[in-house]
């Protein structure tokens, strides 16, 4: 019995790598057809490009028109209280990485729009002990929410227990620690304000 669930294991793997490198068209309406039964919910319209790694899918909500640029990957594994939930008409660009793991929770709201290299983590490691090595010592989960209309730039990073206000920028590059008021635009390490939109 555990030989046939290896077995099965391996074949499954190895189907999933062919449906994630598949090209064009045909690619495209795979991926819907396969990520759609797998996933907890899934809308209408879902575009998952070339290259995507979608990691326990039974954690993960699209909404309707979500477009996932090539090489994305978004992660929801570990102790079963991990969620990410991805609102209507939001697009990712190439390289993004969402990571929901051990424990954490993102929400993406909708019309987002998130560049390139990209990087929403909702765990950190713990660090406090000087006696273990660091890797060792677990993670702390946390929460993202990002509300309706942003736009994330290029290269940002948005870690754990933040919220991002409905209309805000993030700039390209920026690294954000703490939460961004509505309406802001927001830059640098860490992200502090430079203005807000009116």
């Amino acid at each position: 019995m555990k030989i046939f669930r290896k077995i099965y294991s391996e074949i499954e793997a190895w189907l999933l790598f062919l449906i994630r490198m598949m090209p064009g068209g045909v690619g495209v309406r795979i991926r819907f057809f396969v990520y759609c039964g797998k996933l907890l919910r899934c809308g209408d319209k879902v575009l998952i490009s070339t290259g995507c790694i979608i990691r326990d899918c039974q954690n993960i909500i699209f909404g309707n028109n979500v477009k996932i640029g090539l090489c994305n990957q978004i992660y929801a594994s570990g102790n079963g209280n991990e969620r990410i939930e991805i609102g209507n008409d939001v697009a990712f660009n190439s390289n993004v990485m969402i990571n929901a793991d051990r424990g954490g929770s993102i929400k993406i709201g909708k019309d987002v729009s998130i560049g390139p290299n990209v990087v929403i983590r909702a765990s950190n490691h713990k660090f406090s002990n000087l006696d273990v090595p660091i890797r060792q010592q677990g993670h702390i989960s946390g929460r993202i929410v990002i509300e309706d209309n942003v736009w994330i730039g290029a290269n940002a990073i948005i870690l754990a227990d933040v919220v991002i206000g409905t209309g805000s920028v993030i700039a390209a590059g920026a690294v954000v620690i703490k939460n961004v008021e509505s309406f802001s635009i927001v830059g640098g390490v860490p992200a502090k304000l430079i203005s807000l939109r009116k």
